[in-house]
């Protein structure tokens, strides 16, 4: 089938275009199956995509008879399909169609509305329809060789400098491809046909007349509404303020971006051709090789047979030599028994008739030396003697459970191009790692692709000191965000990936630096139910009487931290307390009841030290509102230490502080306070 002939169908019925329409989209359909796909809609409903304006040829079609439908109808097209097109596009069956009704391309399902015009309002594709009847008369003309004497068969190619068609007889006879007939072209019969019903000249080409007009020809193109019109169109008004260009400019205009543009796919089309001639050079390849593979696999598995059959005979040979040692160590001992057996029988027949005589001196000559034969006789017959040198059984054992073993996993090796290696070292991807507080986040990516999927990632990370370093992550992620770390540290961070073949190198090592101060918040997640956070959780109170506890957002390990909490509200003398504690205590009482906490409680007129329900150092003085409460965290000294209003409250609070504290404040309805972080420390106080 000719490759051209795809573009000539139609979506719709599978045939060559029968006076083809211009759908908005640019695709085309016949005429007559475009009556087919409208499809009725409800009155003021619009499709996705409405169309532009546009002139037609269709003043033969009367909208009158396609406007009529039944009274019944409920005018949202709810037709039955009846068939198929070789194209899988459903055909609908005629039908009277009203105003408000719509078509659907075929091939990009882009809507369009029908204005009163109807199928009028799309323009007739001349072009597709002249190359259709072209194309038509090409395959119908069936050219006859020129050369034949008689009967003369189909012509077989035609030459294009000598304008002759042959048959392949006439033509390997009369115009062999050699000599100075070599450089003529030699093309299809259809081919020089299709080229022969060009016209003329360009001049030779039929004037369009306008549609709306039909004693003027097409003689401008207006480029916003995408149609060709003419001069009495631009009269009226209708282009006014459209951008409206001579026709045959445009038309020159466009060949020209036609041509550039089929320079290109012509220049795709013959890479295309060259990877088809590769890819069928390819399947002879992979053909001619199939077969030489065979071959070696079956001379390889014939040569293992041949082995395991030689390694068979050598080990039956074995078998046949113990069995015949077997049987000559019995035989003989068989031999040596019966000729045993013998010698004492006829001892014993001897010895009784030796007795049964009656002459006593005679016997007494004879019979001591009788009596030594019979007891060396009885000797002979020991034990060992009567048992069997040899034991039926075989002691050959041939264990063939490795053989088989590896038998059952013979296959294949990859190729060394296609051998699996570890994963290549990670590319950690700088742009997207950073820090915040005590917290990293980084990023990588593996640059080439390999033959086995990365399984997992491991990152690792050192102490923040230059120590060794740990795992903190492993999984299919590329981005990891690794929280609780010291503030003020320089960690050096690595990756690698591995597979099922092994773990790959580490990448380069990103050094990250956590803030050298805390900007924090406090905690919604692990606060008490009655605590009512405020400010992007920056203020607290609280909507019970009863103490309750709220922690921050940060944990302290290193460094030396300072955060303040400023009073909002102080009403009726409460006692807020102000500290530090572990994650996990309590948060139904007093900040320190426990030995979860460290903290300072304070009144309007003085305040206590409390760890552990133990209270101690008394100091005078309070908090009003807009007092501002200081907490020192030295984790170096490991002490802790508390300011009211920038001044030291008491002596030094705790001391021997080890392990993970996150601050914390415990108050009740009658406080209100407000956390202030990322404050460097004071250097007075330092």
């Amino acid at each position: 089938m000719d490759a051209m002939e795809e573009e000539l169908k139609c979506p719709v019925c599978g045939s060559l275009f029968k006076e083809p329409i211009i759908l908005p989209c640019s695709h085309n359909v016949c005429l007559a199956c475009a009556r087919n796909i409208i499809v009725q809609t409800p009155e003021g409903e619009t499709p996705p995509q409405s169309r532009s304006s546009g002139t037609s040829d269709y003043d033969n079609l009367d909208m009158d008879k396609m406007s009529m439908y039944s009274e019944t109808d409920s005018g949202y097209g709810s037709y039955t399909p009846c068939l198929k097109s070789p194209n899988g596009v459903r055909v609908f069956p005629p039908a009277l169609v009203h105003r408000h009704c719509s078509i659907t391309c075929p091939l990009c399902h882009c809507s369009v509305s029908l204005d009163e015009r109807g199928l009028r309002g799309f323009q007739r594709n001349r072009l597709l329809e002249a190359i259709v009847s072209r194309y038509q008369q090409s395959r119908a003309a069936s050219v006859k060789c020129q050369l034949c004497d008689r009967n003369p068969v189909d012509a077989t190619v035609m030459c294009e400098q000598c304008d002759v068609f042959y048959c392949t007889p006439c033509q390997q006879r009369c115009h062999p491809s050699r000599g100075p007939l070599a450089k003529h072209r030699l093309v299809p019969p259809t081919q020089a046909q299709v080229g022969s019903t060009q016209p003329a000249g360009s001049s030779a080409r039929k004037q369009a007349m306008c549609v709306d007009h039909e004693v003027d020809n097409y003689s401008m193109y207006c480029v916003s509404c995408k149609t060709p019109v003419c001069y009495q169109c631009l009269e009226e008004g209708r282009h006014g303020k459209h951008d409206v260009k001579p026709l045959a400019a445009m038309w020159k205009q466009h060949k020209c971006q036609l041509s550039q543009a089929l320079n290109g796919v012509s220049d795709k089309a013959k890479e295309a051709k060259e990877f088809l001639v590769q890819l069928k050079n390819l399947l002879q390849q992979i053909q001619e090789n199939g077969v030489e593979f065979e071959a070696c696999l079956v001379a390889q598995c014939d040569s293992l047979i041949e082995a395991l059959t030689r390694q068979k005979a050598k080990l039956l040979t074995k078998v046949t030599k113990e069995k015949e040692c077997k049987l000559k160590t019995v035989k003989d001992q068989i031999t040596h028994c019966t000729m045993r057996l013998r010698q004492t029988t006829g001892m014993m027949e001897f010895c009784l008739e030796v007795i049964k005589e009656n002459d006593p001196s005679g016997f007494l000559q004879i019979s001591e030396a009788l009596i030594k034969r019979v007891q060396a006789s009885q000797e002979q017959w020991v034990k060992g003697a009567l048992e069997p040198k040899v034991c039926p059984e075989f002691a050959l054992t041939i264990n063939t459970d490795p053989l088989m073993q590896s038998i059952l996993q013979l296959d294949f090796t990859h190729s060394k191009a296609e051998i699996p290696t570890v994963p290549p070292a990670p590319l950690l991807q700088l742009e997207k790692c950073c820090t915040r507080n005590n917290s990293v986040t980084l990023a990588w990516r593996i640059t080439t692709v390999q033959a086995l999927p990365v399984e997992a990632y491991i990152l690792e990370l050192d102490d923040g000191n230059g120590g060794p370093y740990r795992e903190v992550y492993m999984g299919k992620e590329t981005v990891c965000t690794v929280d609780g770390l010291h503030f003020n540290s320089s960690y050096n961070a690595r990756v690698k990936a591995y597979n099922s073949t092994g773990v790959g190198a580490y990448s380069k090592v990103v050094v990250l630096k956590t803030s050298d101060v805390a900007w924090f918040t406090f905690d919604p997640t692990s606060a008490h139910k009655d605590i009512v956070l405020s400010n992007e959780n920056q203020t607290v109170t609280c909507n019970s009487y009863d103490d309750r506890v709220v922690l921050g957002t940060a944990a302290f390990s290193k460094g030396i931290h300072y955060w303040e909490l400023s009073v909002d509200r102080y009403d009726n003398h409460p006692d807020p307390a102000f500290g530090v504690a572990r994650i996990n205590t309590l948060k139904d009482m007093m900040l320190g009841k426990d030995d979860k906490a460290w903290a300072m409680y304070v009144d309007n007129n003085r305040s206590w030290f409390m760890h552990n329900n133990s209270h101690t150092n008394r100091a005078e003085g309070g908090i009003t509102k807009g007092s501002t409460v200081g907490i020192l965290l030295d984790l170096i000294k490991h002490t802790l230490t508390f300011f009211i209003n920038k001044q030291q409250h008491g002596p030094m609070a705790f001391e021997n502080l080890e392990g993970v504290f996150m601050p914390a404040v415990s108050l009740n309805r009658n406080v209100q306070v407000t956390l202030i972080t990322g404050l460097e420390v004071p250097k007075h106080i330092m």
